[in-house]
This record gives structure tokens, sequence and C-alpha cells, in this order.
């Protein structure tokens, strides 16, 4: 039975272990790798529910009786290519925080901008 279920497993244990990383981790390059890993998870809970056993591919042939509908499959290609353009985006914002901030740990980002912060209500104080 637990072999029956191994891509549920898999899946769990990846969408589980994107979201520790996305939560626990400071640096913002691992929350992007976390995000990556918990959406790869994402792919293979639908590719694998789009198995059927014994389908062929839709093309039509004597003898051919059940049929693989290649939607899903279409739409995890798209979301691939959507994933990497985000990853992309995302890499490219750590590039231009890191230059703005010196930093990508997110304690030392928020710092910097409470300091920033609260320079400025001084300044609108006085």
């Amino acid at each position: 039975m637990l072999m029956d279920l191994f891509n549920h497993w898999v899946v769990i244990t990846l969408m589980m272990s994107g979201l520790y990383i996305v939560i626990a981790q400071g640096n913002l390059i691992k929350k992007i790798v976390g995000l990556a890993v918990f959406q790869t998870s994402v792919f293979i809970f639908y590719i694998s529910m789009a198995k059927v056993e014994g389908g062929t591919a839709p093309i039509l042939a004597d003898g051919i009786t059940q049929y693989s509908n290649p939607l899903p499959h279409v739409l995890i290609l798209t979301a691939i290519v959507v994933g990497i353009a985000t990853t992309a985006l995302g890499l490219s914002l750590v590039v231009r925080i890191k230059e703005a901030y010196g930093s990508i740990e997110e304690d030392e980002i928020q710092q910097q901008d409470n300091e920033a912060l609260s320079e400025s209500n001084l300044e609108k104080k006085a």
C-alpha cells in the first residue's frame, strides 16, 4: 500500500521541505530556492494525477480504447516556463536589493529600513 502512494509521499515531502525553507530561512536566495522546490512538488502532483493506467497518446488508431488527456501535461509545461521566469525575476530583485542594502539577509534589511524610518520620523519632528 505504501508503494501505491509513493508519488504522493514524494509530493508531500517536497512541499513541506519547500515551505519550511521559505519560512525558516532569512536569506533571500534560499527563500527563492524554497519556492522553486515547492513549485516543483506541485508540478509532480499534477503530472502524477494525470497519468492514466493503460492509456496512450490521443492519436486515433485501431484497437486503442483508452486515451490519456494531454491537457495537464501542457498546463504543467506552461507553468514550468512561468516558474523559470518568476525565479529569474526574483533573483534579479535579490541582486538589486544586494546593491541597495549591501545584504540579502532579511533581518539586516529590516533593521536598515527601521533605522531609516526612525531617522526620517526624528527629522519630521524637529
